[in-house]
Order: C-alpha cells, then structure tokens, then sequence
C-alpha cells in the first residue's frame, strides 16, 4: 500500500481551508524531516526579503570556500563540484535567473583566481567550461536590457580568463 502523491493544485485548495495555526505545525512537521526543507523554510522566513544581501552572502561564502580549496586536483574537483551543488541549491531557492547569473559569474572569478593555473587535470577543465555554457544559456533567456549588462560583464570575465590559462580561447564561449 503506498500513499497517493497529490499535484499542487490539489495541495493549494486544500490549504485554503485551514487555519493558522495548523499551517504553522503542518511548516514545522515539514522542516523537520529534510535538512533541505528546513533551509528552504529559513530562507523564505529570514531572507527573501533581502536579496541582494542573500546574493552578497551567498558569493562572499562562495569566495571563502574557494580560498579553502585542497592543493590537490582531484579533492579541488570535487570541492568545486560541491561549491556548485551549494549554489544550485541556493538558486532554486530564490528562483531567480539573475541571482543564477550572478552565482555562476561569482564561481567562474574565483576559479580564475584560485584554481592551479597549470591546467593539466581536464575535469577542472570541464567544470569551467559547464559553467560559462551555462551562463551563456541563462543570460539568453533574459530581458534585452539584463542582457547587455550582464554580457558585458562576461566578457570581461573571459578576457580575464584567457590572460590566466594557456588551455582557453574565449573566442569559443563569446555571447
């Protein structure tokens, strides 16, 4: 016997008819079961109004835990790897594809600076290169006007990019 999954159309109208107080305990019987749910409800209660704070913390923490980075290739890796899943977490939190933009933006700079310059590990490589592709995606699907800035902006990150690694051509990932 499994229990049925509902849509969240059907969850909404049913919502409607409760009260406070029994939405209040439904949230914490909620965050009580996954870490994730319980950072979701903290980031909707404590810092969705702030953005742009969110933002700065989110990069200044992003720019920390880049500087922290083992000497060793493959633990670098999976230290990027895991800096990435944090940011995606943190994005499909806020659902916002300029805080994507700016999150991605944020990791490929610190790569640039912290990461071995000698470029001989090519899943470092490739981490770099997912996330230009992504931001290139993601900018896409902008207004006009985010667009222009936002594409300024890489661009300059990639002309930074190739004076650091001999491996990259920025002609290939030019908006």
């Amino acid at each position: 016997m499994s229990v049925k999954a509902y849509g969240l159309a059907d969850i909404k109208k049913e919502l409607q008819f409760h009260d406070k107080s029994y939405l209040v305990e439904l949230c914490l019987r909620l965050g009580r079961f996954k870490k994730e749910n319980k950072e979701l409800l903290a980031y909707l209660l404590f810092d969705a109004d702030n953005e742009r704070g969110f933002i700065d913390n989110v990069i200044a923490e992003n720019g920390f835990m880049f500087s922290q980075l083992p000497s060793n290739n493959y633990q670098m890796a999976k230290s990027m790897r895991k800096i990435l899943r944090l940011l995606g977490k943190y994005v499909k939190f806020m659902g916002s594809k300029e805080a994507e933009i700016e999150f991605l933006l944020s990791f490929c700079r610190n790569y640039i600076q912290y990461a071995d310059r000698r470029g001989a590990y090519k899943p470092m490589r490739l981490i770099f290169t997912r996330q230009l592709e992504k931001i290139v995606k993601t900018i896409e699907k902008l207004h006009e006007d985010l667009q222009f800035d936002y594409a300024n902006e890489y661009n300059g990150m990639l002309d930074e990019a190739q004076a650091q690694f001999k491996w990259f051509f920025k002609d290939d990932f030019k908006l």
